[in-house]
């Protein structure tokens, strides 16, 4: 198949189906940041052997998908089915989920020594003497957990958790709440009776240094936090 088509295909009761559709569209469509079929499809054919150009027939289609509408045939099988990637779209996506991987290590694992999360570069460089394989499709947690495993032999790892007591004052609380909540879970909360927010939140110790930094941005300095377990 050639870069400017590739295939999409699914098993259902034992038989393959398969449609040829253009590989960043195809992908996108997957992700949902596309929703036109138009964009996607090379053509509106279902075939059981895409590079032998055979077809499916009415009958199988009819008793695997229960229609012969080619857009909903064809958006089960982007949605559910497998998609083969170009070279350059794998090489993309793994360097996408590689730098995935070590954000999310990053800030959920810290030094047990001097309890601060490890420099990326430093996370980047152990990766590559572990020499671990990345799935662009596995989940980011999922590897990332694995990884961690691995990287403990050559390098200190823990994932630990702090709870964080902040106060906001009222001139900027509305605004950066849902800051807050991106940094982890809110346990306790009380929005005052002068538009001020207080809170306890649970957050990965790697997270709490970044945490300062944005809200600290955000409110000009004008917040308080701290450690509290």
């Amino acid at each position: 198949m050639s870069e400017r088509y590739t295939i999409a295909r699914i098993n259902l009761d034992e038989e393959d189906f398969e449609i040829l559709v253009k590989p960043e569209s195809a992908y996108s469509y997957r992700l949902g940041k596309l929703t036109s079929l138009s964009q996607v499809l090379a053509s509106d054919t279902i075939y059981s052997d895409a590079n032998k150009g055979m077809k499916a027939s009415d009958e199988k289609l009819k008793k695997s998908f229960g229609t012969l509408d080619v857009q909903k045939i064809a958006d089960t099988i982007l949605k559910k089915g497998t998609l083969q990637l170009t070279t350059e779209q794998r090489r993309k996506m793994t360097e996408e989920k590689r730098r995935q991987i070590i954000t999310f290590i990053s800030r959920n694992c810290v030094d047990p020594k001097t309890k601060l999360p490890h420099p990326l570069t430093r996370i980047e460089q152990a990766m590559g003497q572990i020499h671990y394989s990345i799935d662009p499709f596995k989940s980011t947690e999922e590897q990332s957990n694995e990884v961690i495993k691995l990287l403990r032999q050559i390098l200190p790892l823990t994932m630990e958790k702090v709870i964080v007591s902040v106060q906001i004052p009222q001139q900027y609380a509305g605004r950066v709440y849902g800051t807050v909540k991106g940094f982890g879970i809110i346990k306790r909360e009380e929005w005052r009776s002068d538009g001020s927010w207080s809170g306890v939140l649970e957050m990965s110790a790697g997270l709490y240094a970044p945490f300062l930094d944005k809200l600290g941005a955000a409110t000009k300095g004008n917040l308080e936090a701290k450690i509290i377990q």
